[in-house]
């Protein structure tokens, strides 16, 4: 039976440790991290189904957390966990991303009923509807299988051509920060990371030469532009 997977950050330890037994207690399988850097790691290497997230944490706070979350997933759903509630606060919670927001203390119960109103609302047949495929031009990506498909030719794509792919899809017609790529895909963004993020896009830009409306430009001092 498949299980839904949830990114848990929050900063305070113990109401951190009961939060992960209780959803656990609940057959939801909890990753639970004390910040947001940690947490924003993991996420980029696993696949997660719903994230919780306290606003206020060392290192890297909720808000940034989820919009960094939404520049590479667009669909996945995000709880905000916090001890303010000024409209204020609320407002950016949903410019960051969030579906729901949840004002500390509240009852375990009241959690559980917000995830599976959440979870009723964003998934099918028990899974996530995360985008997998993607249109670009004549092309269709799907970043699951790491294929690039043009008619029946199949370009099969490594990982990391697959991670960096996919961010510019996601991104498609704006600007893909450089920084925020490589540390994403690379999690340091030091000289060799970046001449290797070079090769990687000359690599893709190879691979979708096939329809000159299709573009990958360099944005000079920012980072990369997928034109379609």
């Amino acid at each position: 039976m498949y299980k839904i997977k949830i990114l848990l950050t929050e900063d305070d330890e113990n109401l951190g440790s009961l939060l992960k037994e209780y959803l656990i207690a609940k057959s939801y399988d909890t990753d639970w991290f004390l910040n947001g850097e940690k947490a924003y790691k993991s996420f980029v290497k696993n696949h997660y189904d719903l994230c919780i997230l306290d606003i206020m944490m060392p290192v890297k706070d909720g808000f940034t957390l989820a919009k960094e979350i939404r520049m590479t997933d667009l669909e996945i759903p995000i709880i905000f966990l916090t001890a303010k509630s000024l409209k204020e606060d609320v407002i950016e919670g949903f410019k960051a991303g969030a579906d729901d927001y949840i004002t500390k203390p509240f009852s375990m119960e009241e959690l559980i009923f917000r995830i599976e109103a959440i979870l009723k609302r964003t998934k099918k047949d028990g899974k996530s509807i995360s985008q997998a495929e993607f249109k670009i031009g004549k092309y269709t990506f799907n970043s699951h299988k790491q294929i690039l498909y043009l008619g029946n030719k199949e370009q099969n794509l490594t990982t990391k051509e697959a991670e960096l792919l996919k961010l510019l899809c996601t991104n498609k017609n704006t600007i893909l920060e450089r920084n925020f790529a490589l540390k994403t895909i690379w999690i340091d963004d030091n000289y060799f990371n970046a001449r290797s993020m070079d090769v990687y896009i000359a690599k893709l830009r190879k691979y979708l030469n096939d329809d000159p409306k299709v573009q990958i430009i360099n944005v000079h001092g920012k980072g990369f532009k997928l034109i379609d």
